[in-house]
């Protein structure tokens, strides 16, 4: 994947160098607020008498900035890059069906951030949040990818910041509201059908892509991989030993695979629609 020098979105919000406090807690550290609660006293003040369990505090008021890790930078240079090039192939693709694509803002947080969703830990990895339109992830996650995960590569890391727009696309394009609305279904159901488009959409911007970033066949194998590796069946019996589909809440590695394919091969916008028309036991 040929990436470096291409365009990067400016619609980014970097709240990397201010790490919510509570984020760094320890053990220890959180023995010390449940006491400083009962005590009423504030909490930042007993975790910085003993030994500053918190996130470190500035002398001069507020909080240590981070220093700028260069392979970190290289990452986020890269998201801004993927992002930047899936606003102007939605944009493209939205003109052409006579609607206005409004881009979803990028948000770089470490290890824990607000959203209009609630707080967030960097455990759940990157997600898309309808109440604000933003896309947040904690580059570490990347890491996590390759070795926790076992898929690296980075068009599999493109994949991945292009499904959660695949999210901010398929609310704007009506589909989220109709999928929530299939009350014949489970909770769970409705989810993997979001997820599926999800990851079909991420396909379709990668049919797009492939001329740009040079993509081969190695890069979509990556993106493949890790779709198979992030596929419920395959994390569920990974962590328990065995695989309950009724809990499924995002998709098989099989079904994962194929939808993305499905988007790449056919570059079809209305494709998406076949995740709402399809029996469930057929996606």
């Amino acid at each position: 994947m040929e990436w470096e020098g291409q365009e990067e979105s400016s619609n980014v919000e970097d709240r990397r160098q201010f790490p919510v406090k509570a984020a760094a807690i320890g053990g220890g550290g959180l023995v010390i607020v449940l006491v400083a609660m009962l005590l009423g006293v504030n909490p930042q003040k007993l975790l910085d008498m003993f030994g500053g369990q918190g996130q470190p505090a500035n002398p001069q008021g507020g909080q240590v900035e981070r220093k700028a890790d260069p392979a970190e930078e290289r990452l986020a240079s890269f998201t801004k890059v993927v992002l930047r090039d899936t606003e102007v192939v939605w944009d493209k693709l939205f003109r052409k069906m006579g609607k206005t694509y409004r881009v979803p803002k990028l948000v770089l947080f470490t290890e824990r951030v607000d959203s209009a969703c609630g707080m967030a830990d960097s455990a759940v990895g990157p997600f898309y949040c309808p109440g604000d339109s933003n896309v947040y992830i904690d580059l570490s996650f990347y890491k996590d990818m390759e070795r926790k995960l076992n898929a690296p590569g980075e068009f599999a890391r493109a994949y991945v910041v292009a499904h959660e727009v695949g999210h901010h696309v398929q609310r704007l394009l009506g589909y989220t509201a109709r999928i929530e609305g299939i009350r014949s279904e489970t909770k769970n159901q409705r989810s993997v059908r979001l997820e599926l488009q999800a990851d079909y959409l991420a396909g379709v911007w990668a049919h797009y892509g492939k001329e740009k970033f040079k993509l081969n066949e190695a890069d979509i194998n990556s993106a493949l991989n890790a779709a198979k590796e992030i596929g419920d069946d395959r994390l569920q019996k990974k962590a328990r030993g065995y695989v309950v589909p009724d809990s499924f809440t995002h998709g098989s590695s099989a079904q994962r695979q194929r939808w993305f394919r499905r988007g790449y091969q056919t570059g079809n916008v209305e494709g998406a629609q076949q995740l709402l028309e399809l029996p469930y036991d057929e996606l």
